[in-house]
């Protein structure tokens, strides 16, 4: 459980700047714009290094890239997870107009329900998590060369 116990909390944390940067821009009514949410990535990215960083260094000599990965997939899942329930509550019931809002913002015509915008909104946390993994593994990962 202790090695599990990490990734969880720091998922937690990731999730709950997730949410508030969300309330922060429902405050600014900048929240219907999907450009703003790019800046979701950075805060999942550094959830998951430091959730990876600080697992390396406790042990370092059993950190081992699996280990890292599988740090980094827990943090970021847990964090997508959870963003992705407050969200489905707050278009269903804070503000129920939001999906109006957001389709007259993009234009396209789209007329999708909540459950198919609340599913797009889990599977791109569920990618930024991967990419973001894979990313600061890349920084992270013990080094094979030899000097």
């Amino acid at each position: 459980m202790k090695k599990i116990a990490l990734p969880i909390r720091f998922g937690l944390v990731t999730s709950a700047v997730l949410i508030a940067y969300f309330l922060i821009l429902a405050l600014f009514h900048r929240h219907i714009y999907p450009a703003f949410s790019f800046f979701n990535a950075v805060i999942t990215a550094f959830g998951i290094y430091e959730a990876v960083k600080l697992t390396k260094l406790e042990k370092p000599e059993a950190f081992s890239y699996g280990e890292g990965f599988k740090t980094g997939l827990i943090t970021g899942f847990i964090a997508a997870i959870l963003f992705t329930f407050f969200f489905l509550f707050y278009i269903t019931e804070i503000n129920a107009g939001f999906l109006s809002e957001l389709f007259k913002v993009l234009n396209g015509g789209l007329d999708a329900d909540t459950g198919l915008v609340t599913f797009v909104v889990l599977i791109m946390g569920f990618a930024t998590t991967v990419i973001a993994t894979l990313v600061v593994m890349q920084f992270l990962k013990n080094s094979t060369q030899t000097k």
